[in-house]
């Protein structure tokens, strides 16, 4: 084996999105951006009343490449929270807080669609948010009805692929 590993892609991934003064947005609120929490992996109780973006690994796919070459696949999956009255105040709350996700999700896909020429994330990986099916960044919402009368709050996930380096085996 090459020492390869595919244990730290999420971690990898999370270091990427986290970046900053690279010129794509910065998405932690630290660094002008809208999200109180950027990490890998979710916590068992995540934080109240923060904006927080988690990334997890849904799918690890090898394929065999040549007799001993190999193609690692990850499909990554933002989970994400939205707390209603984090960035907005008055009338209009909750139409006010979906359009502040709808602004913070647009950042996170300018990030993880990446430079013009250079879809590696700065040499993370082989390439991402572009798999050969076509879709390259997919957002699904939960039912805003349903959970901010829950928990006051919105909700979603976002999934996308990533190729990583060929490895020996």
């Amino acid at each position: 084996m090459s020492g390869f590993t595919t244990a730290d892609a999420v971690a990898r991934e999370a270091t990427w999105l986290a970046g900053h003064g690279d010129g794509l947005p910065a998405l932690l609120t630290a660094n002008g951006g809208p999200w109180d929490i950027v990490q890998a992996y979710l916590p068992r109780t995540p934080a109240a009343r923060k904006s927080q973006l988690y990334v997890l690994r849904r799918r690890l796919q090898t394929e065999r490449m040549s007799q001993q070459r190999r193609l690692a696949t990850y499909t990554f999956h933002l989970t994400f929270y939205w707390p209603i009255g984090a960035t907005t105040v008055g009338t209009n709350l909750a139409e006010s807080e979906q359009q502040a996700l709808d602004n913070a999700l647009d950042l996170v896909r300018q990030r993880v669609e990446g430079f013009v020429g250079d879809k590696t994330h700065g040499g993370k990986f082989l390439s991402v948010a572009e798999s050969p099916s076509g879709t390259r960044f997919d957002v699904e919402m939960s039912d805003p009805g349903q959970s901010m009368s829950g928990g006051a709050f919105l909700e979603g996930f976002a999934t996308y692929v990533a190729d990583d380096a060929e490895y020996v085996m």
